[in-house]
């Protein structure tokens, strides 16, 4: 009599066949561990923009100050210095505060020039999205 094998259960050896519903669960906590490690990404970006970005408005409240300070001082000491080599009061003052407003002009625009070129675009974060997005269109197909 002539035996052959039945085919039966799978052995150790095979590998274990998920269904369709674990397969989602799997797809489900797969995204939302990428989703809080995009979170983790913008937040280190963003922190990182802010600092940049806090340095520059530093950089404008710091011109500001010594623009007022340097219209105070200067105002007094070269105004009265004009003075006394006979300008008229109102025009010393008036040059001296012409002068010091331009200072304190350019050391704002210097301030205000580093926040326009200030790259606000998480670039990193995009590209990772992005990435995102074509692995999750692959796992569903």
């Amino acid at each position: 009599m002539a035996t052959y094998d039945m085919p039966g259960p799978l052995s150790s050896a095979d590998p274990p066949q998920k269904s369709l519903g674990e397969l989602f669960g799997d797809l489900a906590r797969e995204t939302a561990t990428l989703v809080r490690h995009e979170v983790a990404l913008v937040r280190a970006e963003i922190s990182q923009t802010a600092s940049r970005l806090g340095k520059d408005v530093g950089m404008i409240a710091a011109g500001g100050a010594v623009a007022y300070v340097g219209l105070i001082m200067i105002l007094f000491g070269v105004a009265l210095g004009l003075v006394a080599l006979g300008m008229a009061p109102w025009a010393a003052y008036l040059l001296v505060g012409f002068l010091v407003g331009i200072i304190g002009g350019l050391m704002a625009w210097q301030g205000m020039s580093g926040l326009q070129h200030a790259d606000l675009i998480p670039r990193e974060t995009v590209e990772t999205l992005k990435e995102d997005a074509r692995w999750a269109k692959e796992q569903t197909h």
